[in-house]
Parts: structure tokens; sequence; C-alpha cells
């Protein structure tokens, strides 16, 4: 069952995924209003970009600040101002006498998104047991919609108004999920694995036991102990700069997926149809801007349903599988409009009704990739550069936004429906990009990703936490059983000792986390901290020889399967024998 403290902590964290959704949805009934329209005097589409772009332009500055300050401050400090900084922004926006003061309102609430975008999925992540981690950390998406569909249906009630009302109070309205977030971010825990980078073992130690509920003192230990020796594996073998994650080629190809997933998210279309709802269903001839408004606000209210029913299946099915099929359903449904576009018969109500319902397949299938673009890169780089790499993955959502939200306005009115055709190629490319690169993390702990990229530098403690659990709890002498020169794993002899025989040596549980503490999990020692203990090249190269069979024969009996066996001590004293 998954803990209340960690529960409570991804949900509260979500807020900034409301804050974020609700200034998408709520510009876009603002800059459609009447009464904005007159006391801005018409801005034009330069202008009305301008004003949309502002916030993404503050986000990239977000972006970039957070690759320090995460990393400086901690989760919990980043988080903390950037809340603050959202509300300057909003009321400077609530408050506008001109337009500079409006957008410079804009640029700063975005910088706040961009550094909350960049840390809160990070750190739901680090918080997070592996089979609750995509569901904890898409629940950013999740409150991202009810923040859009409180702005819809806000912006909707508020349009009835013809005085300056419609547009200052839902403006002024962002400041609540900012408040809410200074208020109750004193209450969370800092992430376990930040407070170890920082050598803050005995702290770490205590939040993961808080985060981890119930879970057996054993698994926790383990947990705690394979994020400590990855970081000290890391630091070992000199991965501690910023250029590493682009000069080593496996935090190089992380970066690019990251990247990636995060580009595509926005190259899909969505923020244009977030953004200029309005402007999309004017052209399609529905002129009301309130049943614009209303249409919206009722796409914004089945993204609810969408995003609950994902997050479920998300840490069942994976993230490869769902992101493949949004793409190829995005960019169908994009093309359907396009063609029914270029071909319109405006007398058709049919047709009208069938582009509008297009758009709500749209929003159906943007729910995997809305949730999995922010999970994938928070849950894909080693905790030395983390904060570093989400920072340059959101830097990439945030910029592509600022390009479509600038040039959106003006495309639409030049080409139309026409400017769909290029987001249907996008996901095309988008879709074949996720299955031809993009492995499958679904399952797998935070250290233990590092495989999937070639990156194992110290041997995983848990692949399955609940199998790990059973199998320490067992007695191990049915299955593994010994002798003064033996190890017999179901009857069969499969290790032979070094000449020697201790009790430290017993492959008995109670010597399970004694072992552990001195040598490591599931491997066996040939060198220590980078030194050999003997190059004897025989003794080297009996062992090199030896080693596969044996892990061949053992490996249904691994803790990883469930087995009893966790540990495995190639002796190396050849050199201290003579004769």
């Amino acid at each position: 069952m998954l803990p209340f403290k960690t529960l409570f902590s991804a949900i509260f964290l979500a807020v900034g995924g409301f804050l974020f959704g609700y200034d998408s949805g709520i510009i876009t009934s603002t800059i459609s209003l009447p009464t904005f329209q007159e006391y801005f005097t018409n801005p034009s589409d330069t202008v009305t970009g301008g004003i949309v772009s502002a916030f993404q332009g503050g986000a990239i500055l977000g972006t970039i600040v957070n690759m320090v300050w995460a990393d400086w401050l901690g989760r919990k400090r980043t988080i903390l101002t950037g809340s603050v900084i959202s509300c300057l922004g909003c009321a400077l926006q609530a408050g506008s006498v001109n337009m500079a003061m409006l957008i410079i309102g804009r640029f700063i609430a975005g910088m706040a998104v961009g550094m909350l975008t960049a840390t809160i999925p990070m750190y739901a992540a680090e918080l997070s047991e592996p089979k609750w981690r995509a569901t904890l950390s898409g629940l950013l998406q999740w409150m991202l919609s009810w923040g859009f569909l409180v702005a819809q249906w806000l912006g909707y009630g508020c349009s009835f108004s013809s005085s300056e009302f419609a547009w200052r109070f839902p403006l002024a309205f962002q400041n609540i999920p900012g408040l809410i977030l200074i208020a109750g971010i004193w209450f969370l825990d800092e992430s376990p694995r930040w407070l170890m980078e920082k050598d803050r073992h005995d702290e770490a130690k205590v939040v993961l036991t808080r985060l981890r509920g119930n879970s057996s003192p054993d698994l926790i230990e383990l947990e705690f102990r394979e994020i400590r020796d990855v970081i000290e594996a890391d630091r070992a073998a000199g991965n501690t700069s910023w250029k590493t994650i682009v000069t080593k080629p496996s935090w190089r190809r992380r970066l690019i997926l990251g990247c990636g997933v995060q580009a595509f998210g926005p190259l899909s279309g969505i923020n244009v149809i977030n953004y200029y709802g309005p402007r999309i269903y004017q052209i399609l001839g529905i002129d009301n801007n309130q049943t614009s408004l209303m249409i919206i606000g009722i796409s914004g209210a089945l993204s609810i349903v969408y995003c609950t029913i994902c997050l479920y299946l998300v840490d069942k099915v994976g993230r490869v599988k769902p992101l493949i099929v949004s793409a190829a359903f995005l960019g169908a449904s994009l093309l359907v409009n396009a063609v029914q576009a270029q071909y319109m018969n405006p007398n058709n109500p049919h047709q009208l009704r069938s582009m509008v319902a297009m758009n709500f397949v749209f929003s159906l299938f943007y729910t995997p990739l809305g949730i999995i673009s922010w999970v994938y890169p928070a849950e894909i780089f080693p905790v030395e550069v983390r904060a570093l790499g989400n920072a340059l993955t959101t830097f990439t959502n945030w910029t592509v936004n600022l390009i479509f939200a600038q040039f959106t306005p003006g495309a639409l009115s030049s080409v139309g429906f026409k400017y769909f055709y290029l987001f249907f190629a996008l996901n095309l490319i988008a879709m074949l990009c996720y299955y031809f690169f993009y492995p499958e993390t679904k399952g797998r702990t935070l250290e233990q990703i590092d495989e999937l990229f070639g990156d194992q530098l110290v041997p995983h403690a848990l692949e399955d936490p609940e199998g790990a659990q059973a199998a320490m709890e067992k007695e191990a002498q049915d299955i593994v059983t010994y002798d003064a020169d033996s190890l017999f794993v179901k009857c069969e002899r499969i290790f032979m000792l070094a000449g020697e025989y201790a009790p430290s040596r017993d492959p008995v549980p109670s010597v399970w986390l004694d072992a552990v503490e001195k040598v490591g999990l599931l491997g066996w020692l040939q060198r220590v901290k980078d030194i050999l203990r003997t190059t004897a090249p025989d003794l080297l190269a009996a062992i090199d020889n030896y080693m596969p069979h044996v892990y061949k024969i053992i490996a249904d009996a691994q803790i990883t399967n469930s087995g009893p066996v966790i540990l495995l001590q190639a002796e190396n004293e050849y050199s201290m024998f003579e004769g």
C-alpha cells in the first residue's frame, strides 16, 4: 500500500501543476474577452502573441535559474522561492494598468512556473517507490488539467461581466495555488537523494524511513545503501561536473531523450489549441465567444477523467507504448481536421460538429504524452545531474512553447487549419522516435535505470522490493546449503571456497546485512577502490573464466528473481601464499 506521507507529498507538490494549468487556461479566455480587448485597445496579433509568449520566456529563465538553485538550495526551498515569485507576477497581472505591466507580470509568473515544472516531477520521483513513481510524478499533469478546467469555467462565468472584473479577477485568482505552496511546503521532507548527495546521510535515512511507511527495515536499509553506493561510485568515476552530461555518451543520450519527449509535448500542437482555442473556433464559424469557452470548458472537464484513468495505467502499462499510441492518434486527429477544413462547406453543420469532435479526440490522446513527458525526464538522470538534466529538458519544453506562442496568431490568420499539417508531421516523427529510441523504465528504481543506459556502477539491491522482502524473511537452508568447502544451490555444487572457512562467510540470513555492509550486493570483488588485490595473471584469468559460469547457474536463485542468494564473493588472496 502507498504510504500516506509519500502520497500527501506528491499531491501537495502537484499544486504547482494546477498553477501551470490555470495560467494556460485563463489566458485563453482573457485575451478573447471584449472587456480586455477594449481596455488594451484591441491588441494586434503580434502583441497578443507577446502576451502569451512572455510567460514562456519567463519560464525559460526559470529553468536556467533552476539548474543552479535546485542543487544549491534543495528541492523544498527551490519550490518555496518559485511560489513567492509566482505571487508577485500574478499580482502585477491582476493590477495591470498598461500592456507593459501585464507582459512583465506574465514574464515573472512564467519564471516561477519554469522553476516549479523543472523541480516538482524530479522531487516527486525522488520520493517515490518504483511501482508508484510514474503515478506520483504524473500527478503534475493531473493537477494541470484541474487548473485548466477551473480557469476555463471561471473565465466563462466572468465573461458575462461587462466590467474589468471579467479579466482582473481571474488573473488575481492565480495567487491562490502559490499561497498554498508557500504555506504547506514546510510540512514536506527534503528529497532523501538530495540529502545523501550532500552527505547528510543520517537525515536521509530518517526521511526515507518516513516515506516508506511500514516497509521492512531491511528493505529500507538496502535502498539507502543502493542510493549511497551509486552516488559514491559516480564520484569515484569523476562524474560530478556539469560538462559530463554532454561529454559522457550515456548521459548525453539521456539528455537527448529527455529533451525529445519534452519537446514533443508542445510540438504535438496542444498549446496552440489551448492558448488559441477561441480563435480556432472562430475560424470554424463559431463567432460567439461564450460558446467557444463553454466547448473548451467541457473538454477540460473530460481531461480530468482521461488523466485519472491514465495515472492508474501508466505504472502498469509502462511509458513507451502509451507514447507511441498517443502520437499516432494525435497526428491522425489533426490530419482529419486539416483535410476537412481545406474542403470545408460552411453550411454543413455535421462537418462542423465532426471537427469539434476531433478536438475532443485530440485531448483524449494527448493525456498519456502530457503525463509521461514530465515523468520520463524526471526518472532517467542520475542524482548528480538530475536537477541539471530536468532543467535542460524543461528548458526545451518552454523554448518550443515560446516559439509557437509567438507565431501561432499570425499563422492562424494566414493559413488557418493548414497550419495543422505541420503538427501531423511532427507527431509522426515523434511516434517513430518513441518506437526506435526510447527504452522502457517501468518498475525500476532510479538507480536501476542506470543499467538501461550502460551505467550500472554498483550491483542492484532491489529489482522487486516485495519479492526481495519475501526472500529475506524465509529460511535459506531449504534452497542453499553449504559445508566447509562448498556452497550448494538446489543440491548443485556451484562454488568452492578459497581454502578457508570463517563464520562471517556463512551464507545464512543472519549475516546478509553484515556482508552487504562490507562488500556490496549481488556481486564479487576483484577490486577494492579500483585497485586489484592481486595481479597474478593466472588467478585473474581463472576468475574471469569461472565467474560467468557461476552466475549462469545461480541466476534463478538470486534475490533479483526472488531467490535467497544476495552475495557471491570470489576470494582474491593468491599473492598471500607461496609455493
